[in-house]
């Protein structure tokens, strides 16, 4: 008996496959645009304000799992569904490559669980190869991008302060929170190093900006998706609101399989599978957008071959899944003295850093090419299972550890904890990769997921600019630390662990694969996220960049596709598409 695939009755103007923040916004502006909608996405529901789904405000002892990273990469409550790893949908690697793929299965995708860290990419960002000669210019500048962003701010909210860095650029900010007490002695260890440290740029609300969304009321708990929807989620604050116009239909549990075409190459509609009863559909639209993530995108145009297109969709440049680059990552964390046997207060504050170190130096006068931010912790937040300090390394290390007696049980290992809580800070470094064409993913030649649908096989390499920028980060934590007082806990990374260089993927950064250009034989897609082979499909995720910053690219990602969207709905006006 032959296999039966099922064509949805109802044809659409757009098809989008991914829900996160560029599907997101994808989605919103072409609905309030008047065109009919669908909307894939390969997981369920989520709305953190759904009393069945709500984890904010639980303590870590309602979890079985006493809120461990069992269940869930990031923990136990937090709003991430999906992984580095999910059961039946392998990926796989060569050459000794290390990378990482976190895939997010749920509506939202990724912005449920992101630090909400919303930085603009500066004038410098887009043009890198015209001052490093590495890599490639982006088609378009800042001042392309600029209106966009500014409107992202004003349409999501983001809080700041206007610093007047160049390369760092001003938005439309809400007042940032005050700093805390470590953020504090950041501050004033890096005025005297001559480091900047300025209020944090995030995607949460200090104060309303409109009915739907409360204001933050700081439990320092966003990771677990938030109530009042005071932070940025593509699923809260883009897609709930949207699904009142009734021009979106929402497909949930829609694993893409790939991109239908017709006999010119002309993409018709998009294959995909239902888990819940795992059957195959086929939806029709006039246009179809991807917005799955870099690396889900480039698999599913890779997937979608056929005699127009026998390289795989968009893909006669054969650049699709090339140039994949993440954010680089290494981290140190300290024990600072001043900060032993606090007074108890709550200072939860945001889900996130309220200060952070923007890059500062010119890379002419450095052996590597790229900058970095710095992101920190510390305070005193919630313990949770496994909550510690490795205090035993740090009395060997501390010449006047006051009167503790190391380990121990009952009574006095309390006090212990109580005596060196909120004592510790924690350093994060996040920085640019140079673009490289042999670093990319590619189809599995033999392997595929539980779906049937061939897997991605990943090829990377850091290249030494990324291991001598994480030194330099480990150079500067330790800078940072010792003008704090503050001694670093466990042993610094060398050379040969590449200076604690993070896995590529790890930061979960990845973009490039899909990039934009205007030589349609080194790019996918042209200024306006609009593939060169097949004027009908567009890609508004990380995918398109052709290089990343020294900043998240998530703000980024809304403004292009705020862009790209507008764009669409006037090509369709126009009879363009």
């Amino acid at each position: 008996m032959a296999f039966e695939i099922k064509k949805q009755a109802k044809a659409y103007d757009v098809c989008i496959i991914g829900s996160g923040a560029g599907g997101g916004m994808a989605a919103k502006v072409l609905a309030e645009a008047g065109l009919k909608v669908a909307l894939l996405e390969a997981g369920p529901k989520y709305d953190p304000a759904d009393p069945a789904q709500q984890t904010q405000l639980k303590w870590p002892y309602e979890s079985p799992r006493r809120g461990a990273s069992t269940t869930r990469p990031f923990g136990d409550f937090d709003a991430a569904y999906g992984g580095w790893e999910i059961n039946g949908e392998p990926y796989t690697k060569k050459n000794g490559t290390q990378f990482d793929w976190f895939r997010s299965r749920m509506v939202g995708g990724r912005t449920n669980h992101w630090g909400r860290i919303s930085l603009r990419f500066g004038p410098n960002d887009f043009k890198h190869h015209s001052l490093d000669g590495y890599g490639d210019d982006w088609p378009i500048g800042y001042d392309d991008v600029k209106p966009f962003y500014d409107r992202v701010d004003k349409m999501i909210g983001v809080f700041g302060s206007k610093e007047g860095i160049y390369n760092e650029p001003d938005g439309y900010f809400l007042p940032p929170p005050k700093p805390r007490l470590h953020e504090l002695m950041v501050k004033r260890a890096g005025d005297k190093l001559g480091i900047p440290v300025i209020p944090s740029r995030l995607s949460i609300l200090t104060r309303t900006v409109n009915k739907d969304r409360g204001a933050c009321f700081y439990c320092s708990q966003c990771s677990r998706g938030c109530t009042v929807h005071a932070d940025f989620s593509s699923s809260t604050v883009l897609i709930k609101p949207l699904m009142k116009s009734g021009n979106v239909d929402l497909y949930t549990n829609a694993m893409a399989r790939e991109v239908l075409t017709d006999a010119s190459g002309k993409a018709t509609g998009v294959s995909y599978v239902d888990k819940t009863d795992l059957q195959e559909y086929q939806v029709s639209a006039r246009v179809i957008v991807l917005a799955a993530s870099a690396c889900e995108s480039a698999r599913l145009l890779l997937n979608s071959k056929s005699s127009a297109h026998k390289n795989g969709l968009a893909n006669s440049s054969g650049v699709v899944g090339k140039y994949l680059h993440d954010s680089t990552g290494a981290s140190r964390g300290a024990y600072i003295p001043a900060l032993m046997d606090r007074k108890r207060y709550n200072e939860d504050g945001v889900g996130g850093l309220h200060m952070y170190i923007p890059w500062w130096l010119d890379n002419k006068k450095l052996d590597f090419a790229r900058g970095y931010h710095i992101e920190m912790g510390g305070g005193m937040p919630m313990p949770g299972y496994g909550f510690g300090f490795g205090i035993e390394g740090l009395q060997s290390k501390n010449p006047n550890p006051g009167n503790v007696t190391p380990g121990g049980y009952g009574a006095s290992l309390k006090n212990e904890y109580r005596r060196y809580y909120g004592s510790t800070v924690g350093f994060a470094g996040r920085g640019e990769a140079i673009a490289r064409e042999d670093n990319y993913c590619e189809i599995d030649p033999t392997v595929v997921d539980k779906w049937g649908i061939p897997v991605l096989r990943f090829n990377y390499t850091w290249s030494d600019h990324e291991i001598k920028q994480a030194k330099h980060m480990q150079d500067t934590f330790e800078q940072i630390i010792h003008e704090m007082g503050g001694i670093p806990i466990g042993t610094k990374a060398g050379e040969d662990k590449m200076y604690g260089l993070e896995n590529p993927g790890r930061i979960i950064h990845e973009v490039g694969t899909t990039r934009m250009g205007d030589d349609p034989k080194r790019s996918v897609l042209n200024k306006f996220n609009q593939a060169h082979d097949v004027k009908n499909v567009f890609v508004v995720d990380g995918g398109a960049f052709v290089s990343q910053a020294d900043k998240n690219p998530t703000w980024t990602i809304l403004a292009l596709a705020l862009r790209a969207s507008e764009y669409i709905v006037d090509e369709l006006k126009k009879q363009n598409l």
